[in-house]
């Protein structure tokens, strides 16, 4: 079969690009994917993404590493399908919205681009996927990096689009 993903594009928003108080180093990375067999499972697609050299990333400036060991802060051979827990649309809600406050108030340029941006692809997501938090165990060398790592894997059917979120700070 030929593959079901195909990388479209990436956007990040930094948070250090709006002022605010404490910003925390904090951002959020989405990369884009359109589904061109929409009838495969789930489980499939999620196999697929992590087999993707975009999945590569160790969000942590190194970027994309075609060969990459890494994926944030674990080793690769830590992430399976297996570590992705189904999330509804309300609790996906919750935990970005309190990551992205959890300093106080976004400035309201901030807010406007989140809600443009990221609100909408959880709210449109026929599924949600969220990363389990893996243990210390499955850090990498240097793992420990992010304070808060958040890493959510949204299907949209209709639009035959899957998005990798990514929440985290640096």
């Amino acid at each position: 079969m030929q593959e079901a993903l195909t990388y479209l594009d990436q956007t990040f928003i930094n948070f250090r690009e709006f002022l605010f108080a404490d910003h925390a180093h904090r951002w959020v990375d989405i990369k884009r994917f359109a589904i061109s067999h929409p009838d495969v499972g789930d489980a499939h697609l999620l196999t697929e993404l992590i087999g993707h050299e975009q999945f590569r990333d160790d969000y942590a400036g190194g970027g994309v590493e075609a060969d990459g060991l890494r994926h944030g802060p674990y080793w690769l051979r830590n992430v399976s399908p297996a570590a992705y827990m189904r999330v509804d649309e309300m609790s996906t809600d919750t935990v970005l919205r309190d990551w992205a406050t959890q300093f106080g108030p976004l400035p309201a340029a901030l807010s406007a681009r989140l809600e443009h941006e990221v609100h909408p692809l959880v709210a449109g997501a026929t599924e949600r996927y969220r990363l389990s938090g893996l243990g210390r165990e499955a850090f990498h060398d240097w793992g420990g990096v992010h304070a808060d790592f958040h890493e959510l894997v949204l299907i949209d059917r209709p639009a035959k689009i899957l998005s990798l979120l990514v929440a985290a700070d640096d």
